[in-house]
């Protein structure tokens, strides 16, 4: 099969030594090989425009040599996909900024579930932790993480703490998150562009009344560790447990919906999430965490996922670029410099307001002697939205809102 493929892409890879190893499995260069797609390791100190031709570039580094390297690979190739913006990936590594995306969305749900995130405080002083008012709002028990989420063993370091006592041990600056008694399961959500998989997890179990009153001080619990395991111990480890089978997963629309809102407002397309469900109420979910390029290989059949994601990157590219060449977005057009996005959003909006229309477009010309003036030349009703880039996604969304604002009304 491999054979009769006569145009090969190239998807070069930069990752930690730790992530390459369980990432890049043979299995996945095979699979991704025999459709037509060769994956590469980049040199993170060398140049990219010296690695060879790129179709895609995936990555999870921060330093600061790899971050000016991939901006001055942007800048030279803007048209090859980069999965993902290294801005996108940072509101990830601070635990607050993290969840603010959360509580930021806004998509439809159904009347029946609801998300949010738990309630948190952050402690910046150390002082301010041996003080009976450090928990602000919150009551004991809770969990204690540190602000940072880079993915250093430190931001791993997490406690349960039962009372004042147990806050001796914690380091500023730290985040404290109320404890939710969820069933002892945790929902891991893993998201590869479209695709969302969700699988049962193990968690802390719940905290009786009865328990919140004998306990005392603080309980250290550790990342579970990346294991390299067969499939059926993989099973085990990420919900085919037996133990869990009667456990109800959240509707697949609800989380598919939330996946979708949550990739829109970070710019992100590889993730996971994690989520609870409130042992008080079963109609509401919590997204306690959110990690950026997270440990897929343990994830069921994540080779053909993966590789269908590498293609769609890639044939997405391809696509646009016969687009542009049959409908005039040349190179010789770079450098001319746009209207203002606010000055057509109002243009827009004044329009469709004054017009009564929904679907439609306008031709504006700069005159040469005000390049402050702009001329209105044409409007056209419906016109062929598929020569507008990623028109599909668009114009399901408005699809989307049309039909929820019809049934709400």
């Amino acid at each position: 099969m491999a054979d009769s493929i006569k145009e090969r892409y190239v998807v070069g890879y930069a990752l930690a030594e730790k992530k390459q190893n369980s990432f890049i499995q043979p299995s996945l260069i095979e699979h991704s090989r025999r459709r037509g797609i060769d994956l590469i390791k980049l040199d993170p100190a060398k140049s990219l425009l010296e690695q060879g031709n790129l179709d895609c570039v995936i990555h999870k580094l921060y330093d600061v040599v790899w971050k000016e390297n991939l901006s001055q690979f942007r800048e030279k190739c803007p048209r090859v996909p980069v999965v993902d913006s290294p801005e996108a990936i940072e509101r990830l590594h601070n635990r607050v900024s993290m969840l603010e995306v959360i509580t930021q969305l806004t998509f439809p749900v159904s009347e029946s579930e609801r998300f949010g995130v738990p309630k948190q405080v952050v402690v910046m002083d150390e002082n301010v932790l041996s003080r009976d008012g450090a928990l602000g709002e919150l009551e004991f028990p809770v969990i204690a993480k540190p602000l940072d989420a880079d993915g250093s063993a430190k931001s791993h370091k997490m406690f349960l703490i039962y009372d004042q006592e147990g806050m001796k041990i914690l380091k500023a600056p730290i985040v404290l998150q109320e404890f939710v008694n969820h069933g002892g399961v945790i929902f891991k959500v893993y998201v590869v562009g479209d695709y969302v998989k969700c699988v049962k997890r193990r968690s802390l179990p719940d905290i009786s009344e009865e328990k919140i009153g004998t306990s005392k001080g603080s309980l250290p619990f550790s990342q579970i560790s990346n294991l390299t395991a067969t499939q059926e111990e993989k099973n085990k480890e990420y919900g085919e447990d037996r133990s869990l089978e009667k456990v109800e997963m959240p509707p697949s629309r609800f989380l598919e919906e939330l996946a979708k809102a949550m990739r829109r407002s970070m710019g992100l397309n590889l993730f996971n999430f994690d989520v609870i469900r409130d042992a008080r109420d079963g109609d509401r979910y919590l997204i306690i965490d959110i990690n950026y390029f997270p440990g897929y290989a343990k994830m069921p059949c994540y080779e053909p996922v993966l590789t269908d994601f590498f293609w769609d990157m890639i044939s997405n590219l391809t696509a646009q670029e016969e687009k542009n060449k049959e409908y005039g977005e040349d190179r010789s057009l770079e450098k001319v410099e746009m209207p203002p996005t606010s000055f057509l959003e109002e243009l827009a909006k004044a329009m469709r307001k004054s017009m009564g229309l929904n679907l439609f477009n306008f031709d504006v010309i700069r005159d040469a002697r005000d390049a402050s003036r702009y001329l209105v030349i044409d409007i056209n009703y419906f016109p062929g939205y598929a020569k507008m880039p990623s028109y599909e996604p668009v114009l399901t969304e408005f699809f989307w809102d049309m039909v929820t604002k019809k049934n709400h009304v």
